[in-house]
């Protein structure tokens, strides 16, 4: 009888994903950039966010890799601020993967050391299972998607360093229930700091760059 082994292919890939992304975050720290990956839904705010962090912080460089399923348009407004950016479209990939993101960061002249954003793809399920290079995940979540996320997307909050809480003036307008949304998450996660910001106004974003600044 033909002896039959089983592999367990998720586990392999998972495993080979977890190498490259250790490979590509310990290459970046030699040069002396520090990475976030950027998660959560579409429109939640995530390529608003990144720039009023980087206009929040005039000294230092940041290069950026934008990741969508189709599209430019991000990467067209970043390059329009100065901002060194690539573009990854995964033609219908619902995440970023560390393979992806190594060939990638190879395409950006990173000459001086700063900080590296990658922007996943908009999802708050596949993005929080990949590694893909990181020093922290920042997950942007906003007002107008409801106070019942952490409960609807646990790994995603569970996962995160840092969590953005856009759209702030609209909280009386969608019924916002923000003791709902903070224990939800406490509950899942009780070392992640949450912010409260507005891209419009670029108000509280000094204190996501205080925090950037003493965790990098």
């Amino acid at each position: 009888m033909t002896n039959i082994e089983k592999i367990d292919v998720v586990q392999d890939i998972y495993e080979e994903n977890d190498r490259i992304a250790l490979e590509t975050k310990e290459s970046l720290e030699k040069v002396g950039v520090f990475v976030i990956n950027v998660m959560g839904s579409p429109g939640a705010g995530k390529t608003s966010s990144i720039i009023n962090i980087i206009r929040s912080m005039p000294e230092e460089s940041f290069y950026v890799i934008e990741g969508d399923i189709e599209s430019d348009i991000d990467t067209i407004k970043l390059k329009e601020l100065g901002i060194n950016a690539v573009q990854i479209n995964t033609n219908g990939a619902c995440h970023l993967d560390a393979p992806i993101v190594q060939k990638y960061a190879k395409k950006i002249d990173m000459d001086k050391p700063g900080i590296l954003f990658i922007e996943n793809i908009g999802n708050l399920v596949c993005p929080a299972e990949f590694r893909i290079g990181e020093h922290i995940k920042m997950l942007i979540c906003s007002t107008a998607e409801g106070s019942d996320k952490p409960y609807k997307y646990p790994l995603a909050f569970e996962k995160a360093n840092i969590i953005l809480l856009t759209k702030c003036d609209l909280k009386e307008f969608v019924d916002f229930d923000d003791d709902f949304f903070r224990k939800g998450i406490k509950g899942l996660n009780k070392t992640a700091p949450i912010f409260e910001v507005n891209a419009k106004t670029g108000e509280g974003f000094k204190e996501v760059v205080e925090w950037i600044r003493k965790n990098r």
